[in-house]
């Protein structure tokens, strides 16, 4: 009777967990480094490559291929998946479609320049 309860109970548990890439998962390690891929070839207009990436299975590292795939809407472009270091271990940030939009406000060059005017007075 108590095998029962315990097989239902964790058939529910099981239910119960989001699919992959749903779940904030924590990894103790770094993810590893990138891999270079060999793009298959274009399979026509409107198409976009998409980098492959480390994704998480099993809170384990799992290699996940790039690919073509046709963008959203117009003038979309792809936001890779990343990972950002928190006290709990490595999270991934899943990919997504966003507006191109976004790179407009990127003022790099100016950065740039207070940076190395900070790097010399660090060394007076």
């Amino acid at each position: 009777m108590k095998t029962k309860w315990l097989i239902a109970a964790l058939t529910t548990v099981t239910l119960t967990i989001p699919t992959f890439g749903q779940v904030d998962i924590y990894i103790g390690r770094t993810p590893p480094p990138m891999r270079y891929e060999v793009r298959p070839p274009f399979p026509g207009e409107g198409y976009a490559w998409v980098d492959g990436y480390w994704g998480i299975n099993d809170r384990r590292y799992v290699w996940v291929p790039g690919r073509w795939d046709r963008p959203p809407y117009a003038g979309a472009y792809w936001s890779h998946p990343h990972y950002d270091h928190y006290q709990e271990g490595w999270r991934m940030h899943e990919g997504h479609w966003d507006h191109e939009d976004h790179g407009d406000h990127d003022d790099h060059g100016h950065h740039d320049d207070h940076g190395h005017h900070g790097d010399h007075d660090d060394h007076h």
